[in-house]
């Protein structure tokens, strides 16, 4: 009996012990539900945008440089054939990059990272397209110009080079009216932000 007494005595001051060291220490296990990330919550179509003149122009811009592409694939033979290969990496460039755009507008992706200024990428985007789109529809009408196919990547060349002509016009406009200013805005208010969580963290006292 007594030493079921003594084991019972010794249990009692361990269990003490451990409840002891465990308030006095510092690190305490937390009851606080973890959170993850999710990057892509909140994602939804907008039909704003799809309706707006950006939006239709960007669904224009990928259908005709989509038939292009394929017009220009449809070619068998070529002499030369210079034209035909610059033709088709321009068209099917401007297809993946204008395709991805209008993609992350539309579902508004775009403000997941807001430190990218989105409109200035747009307008390169379209300024180097109707740039590409219109030397490459030259050269090919220049040098290849005797199969249907051929005179149908170059209609189709030249439509698209004056939809994406409309939309730099546009987004160049856009970008004077003060939407570089805003984005420039949210740039610094989020470096300010970083700079600030930074702050704090450096501020934290050492546990070591």
């Amino acid at each position: 009996m007594r030493n079921s007494e003594e084991a019972e005595g010794f249990d009692g001051e361990a269990s003490n012990t451990s409840m002891i060291s465990g308030a006095s220490s510092p690190y305490q296990p937390t009851t606080e539900p973890v959170h993850s990330r999710n990057v892509l919550g909140g994602i939804r179509c907008d039909f704003e945008y799809l309706k707006s003149h950006f939006g239709i122009l960007k669904a224009v811009e990928v259908a005709l440089a989509l038939i292009a592409f394929i017009c220009i694939e449809t070619i068998m033979l070529c002499l030369p054939c210079g034209g035909v290969y610059f033709f088709e990496f321009v068209s099917c460039s401007a297809f993946v990059v204008t395709g991805v755009l209008l993609l992350i507008f539309s579902l508004s992706l775009h403000t997941k990272v807001p430190h990218v200024n989105w409109s200035l990428t747009d307008l390169v985007n379209t300024a180097a397209s109707t740039v590409f789109f219109f030397l490459a529809s030259v050269v090919l009408a220049a040098l290849n110009h005797k199969s249907g196919a051929d005179i149908a990547a170059v209609i189709f060349g030249f439509l698209v080079t004056c939809v994406y002509a409309v939309n730099t016009f546009l987004a160049v406009k856009r970008w004077r009216m003060g939407d570089g200013r805003s984005v420039a805005v949210q740039t610094s208010e989020y470096m300010r932000a970083r700079t600030a969580s930074r702050g704090e963290m450096e501020a934290r006292p050492d546990l070591a």
